[in-house]
């Protein structure tokens, strides 16, 4: 799942900051493997701790081999329970730290997720499925992890991206944010639905009818979900949207989470409706509540979540429950058992308020080290986070721009369709006040450093300017071509930037997007 999260994060970004979505969801793996083994595997599942907090006696996994778990009726090695719930640990800080898209620097970003993993998802993991947490003596129903996974991502996601701000241009007409490459979108989905049938089926710990059914609800809800977001979306805009069906099966899927093994397949597909919709709505929240959230985490993983929290407390039953043979709960009010929604309710609440108190006050704190701020400069943002915090691109490609005068450009302009969107204008000048002509169009170097983000970023939705500048004592002529996308200045930004640079530099030809050189005639 988390190759498909990386995948997802990086097609629905754009291109100049796609690898820094899947290095983020990546590396998760790495740091949270270690906190896993180090501390956090203890402090969620230790035989031996409290009703809020586990303590240490399986710190470095000591004594992870003595006993079946508990928790699967002891039917099951500890070592294996503690690696499958290690795959649900590392995914939740990926998920999460979508809201850090184009914006947020990696360093802090790493450091963030060890100690949110440590002070946020474990207390709640602990809450709900150790044999001594609080909410799970109390009667909760949480089967998969509708709060310490879903509601503590979108929660901990609108923190972060409250707590950072939003991205340059957002909620203006001078950049357009869009899906970089829908491909990788329909990947990652695709890897996402997959595992989740793993991730849903396996919390049940043994083969059984009830993993069985809660594969197929799982599937269930998110292909209902996906459809109902797809019709949502046409209604509006009258055309199909892929994108639109990914997230809405999503939605679907993180809102059968909580309920998978506890509902029948009618439940799991009105579940799946519900939270499509409510989260389709939801995602237009974010302008009135004056947050960038850049892949919609709040509404798909925390609205959806609580969706799906609050009706396992109508449809859950028992009879169902019991289809693993050792399972016992009191159900739902399908059962009339009418006080587990209230119980559903407060455990969302409580999810809701720990995570979002403690991420802010986590990322205050972290902020606050010397070197670790999260927010990129404004140069690292036009530039993209791929090419100031990894120097690699997702893809290397490149792009020319050619200095067209005259006739040449308008024949180009004639055989070019794809230059109907863009406005070339040309700009001479000279020191002495002469125009300077050419008759042959002459090559500009690229404009991108190393074949990363050009200046602004080249998907069709920003603007690119490039200066091609001569100067000598015996007076030359300056050319500035500019090749910019409607409703976009990004480019002008940049050459703002450029300018206030020392003039030494600009003497050199360095500009922030690599594309002026010093040319001699």
């Amino acid at each position: 799942m988390l190759p498909g999260l990386g995948y997802l994060y990086s097609g629905l970004a754009r291109r100049k900051n796609a690898l820094s979505m899947l290095f983020l969801s990546l590396v998760s793996l790495g740091i949270i493997s270690f906190q896993w083994f180090f501390i956090g595997y203890s402090l969620v599942f230790s035989e031996t701790g409290g009703s809020f907090w586990g303590d240490g006696r399986n710190v470095g996994f000591r004594q992870v081999l003595e006993r079946p778990i508990p928790e699967s009726n002891g039917k099951l090695p500890e070592i294996v329970f503690a690696t499958f719930q290690l795959m649900f640990a590392c995914l939740v800080p990926a998920v999460l730290l979508g809201a850090a898209a184009e914006r947020s620097r990696i360093l802090p970003a790493m450091i963030f997720m060890f100690c949110w993993t440590t002070l946020v998802y474990d207390p709640l993991a602990h809450w709900i499925w150790s044999a001594n947490g609080w909410a799970n003596k109390w009667g909760v129903l949480d089967y998969a992890g509708g709060v310490p996974v879903e509601i503590a991502s979108g929660t901990a996601g609108l923190a972060y991206s409250y707590f950072i701000g939003k991205r340059r241009g957002y909620g203006t007409d001078r950049v357009l944010f869009k899906p970089s490459n829908v491909g990788n979108v329909v990947l990652g989905t695709v890897f996402l639905w997959v595992g989740w049938l793993g991730f849903n089926g396996g919390s049940c710990y043994c083969a059984s009818l009830k993993a069985a059914l809660a594969i197929f609800n799982t599937n269930l809800a998110g292909s209902v979900g996906g459809v109902v977001w797809l019709i949502m979306d046409f209604r509006l805009e009258r055309k199909w949207s892929m994108v639109g069906y990914c997230t809405g099966a999503i939605a679907g899927l993180v809102a059968i989470t909580p309920a998978a093994g506890y509902v029948g397949a009618p439940a799991s597909a009105l579940i799946g409706l519900v939270a499509a919709v409510v989260s389709n709505l939801a995602t237009r929240l974010k302008v009135s509540m004056r947050v960038d959230d850049p892949m919609d985490i709040f509404a798909v993983h925390a609205l959806a979540g609580i969706v799906g929290v609050l009706m396992t407390g109508l449809f859950a039953q028992s009879s169902v429950a019991a289809n693993d043979g050792f399972s016992v709960i009191d159900g739902g009010w399908l059962d009339h058992h009418y006080v587990q929604l209230g119980k559903q309710v407060a455990w969302a609440c409580v999810g809701i308020a720990w995570t979002f108190v403690v991420t802010y006050a986590i990322m205050f704190f972290i902020n606050l080290i010397p070197g670790c701020h999260f927010r990129a400069t404004d140069e690292a943002e036009i530039v993209g986070m791929d090419e100031v915090e990894l120097g690699e691109y997702v893809a290397d490609y490149a792009f020319h721009q050619r200095d067209l005068e005259g006739e040449y450009e308008a024949h180009t302009l004639s055989q070019c369709p794809s230059a109907t969107k863009l406005h070339l204008r040309e700009f001479r000048h000279n020191k002495d006040g002469e125009s300077s002509s050419s008759s042959q169009p002459k090559e500009l170097p690229p404009t991108m450093p190393r074949g990363g983000a050009a200046v602004g970023d080249l998907d069709g939705d920003t603007a690119v300017e490039s200066q091609h500048s001569r100067s000598n004592s015996r007076g030359r002529s300056q050319h500035r071509v500019r090749i910019e996308r409607e409703g976009d200045n990004e480019a002008m930004e940049m050459s703002d930037i450029s300018r206030t640079r020392s003039s030494d530099q600009r003497q050199r030809g360095l500009s922030l997007e690599g594309s002026s050189v010093d040319q001699r005639e």
